[in-house]
């Protein structure tokens, strides 16, 4: 019950001057964080793949309100492209954009945010890598997958996101799992109304499992973002069931979530990416994480009662 309280939180100004201000958040919020520049995070990412893991980059920042701001997100990306280029890491390092960092909810915002994304991507494409494009709220599932059509249409491995809690999932996942499409599928982490989204974690998790199915018997590329067991298993006998060679889909899991079986997995020889994001402004994302998981959660509050 307590998720949709937090998600609440994370959208309000007075939470997030209080949360921030606290002395034991900071600790606390370096479990999710990789760091708060390019510069402190670049080594991170560099012990990961050196430790057989891949990673996908997120440059925190969203709910942009000028256009300005949404040059500045972009520019974030290219610099991050700059510090990965001589590290070599190829499609083992890639990004995850959030379009809402990059104008799109501004008045002419969706075509402010292709013409910011396509300067990332194509930035990517000349290191030998390549973005996916996170999915936000309901209301811009519509420009997001759009946009997502039209920089395939030059750079056909720009990953989409999927979330399986909204109803139009599985048809989002029958359109999406076509030849070299790369779809990331997760439950969701946004505060949605009941018109468009399952309430109930049974059904998230069921529709989860159905979306999976259509990803795995087609022809694209699935990513299965969960850190639960049971889920990780039922893909692991689609995968199986399917034909699929351990490199022909990928798990996905969040910087400082059950990193033991990160590990685990990649020493099976399954493909894992690990999200990771850094940046100042931390305060949506990191309580979205709360919000997902109540073990998140208990782990922040036992961290105020310690320190308090």
């Amino acid at each position: 019950m307590l998720g949709p309280v937090i998600l609440a939180a994370s959208r309000s100004e007075q939470m997030r001057r209080l949360v921030s201000a606290a002395p034991v958040t900071k600790p606390v919020v370096t479990r999710f964080i990789a760091g708060e520049t390019t510069e402190e995070t670049l080594p991170v990412v560099k012990d990961l793949t050196d430790r057989r893991l891949e990673v996908t980059i997120d440059v925190l920042g969203e709910d942009v309100t000028d256009p300005a701001e949404a040059v500045r997100a972009r520019d974030a990306y290219l610099h991050l492209i700059d510090g990965l280029r001589p590290l070599g890491l190829g499609e083992r390092a890639e990004m995850s954009v959030k379009l809402s960092s990059f104008g799109q909810a501004l008045p002419g915002g969706h075509d402010l945010a292709l013409k910011n994304i396509t300067a990332v991507v194509e930035a990517a494409d000349e290191i030998g890598t390549m973005v996916s494009l996170d999915m936000e709220d309901h209301t811009t599932a519509d420009s997001t997958l759009a946009i997502h059509a039209e920089l395939r249409r030059r750079f056909p491995k720009t990953g989409a996101v999927v979330q399986s809690y909204l109803f139009r999932t599985e048809d989002d996942c029958r359109d999406l799992a076509a030849a070299g499409s790369r779809v990331r599928l997760v439950k969701g982490a946004y505060k949605e109304p009941a018109s468009v989204a399952h309430q109930d974690k049974h059904e998230v998790d069921r529709a989860y499992v159905r979306c999976l199915k259509i990803l795995m018997a087609g022809k694209g590329y699935p990513m299965i973002g969960s850190h639960d067991p049971r889920l990780i298993a039922i893909a692991q006998d689609l995968a199986l069931r399917a034909g699929r060679d351990l490199d022909a889909y990928e798990f996905q899991m969040l910087y400082g979530i059950r990193s033991e079986e990160q590990h685990r997995l990649a020493a099976e020889g399954h493909r894992v990416r690990v999200y990771m994001a850094y940046g100042t402004d931390w305060y949506g994302y990191f309580m979205r994480r709360l919000a997902e998981r109540p073990a998140n959660l208990a782990f922040f509050l036992r961290s105020f009662v310690t320190k308090g």
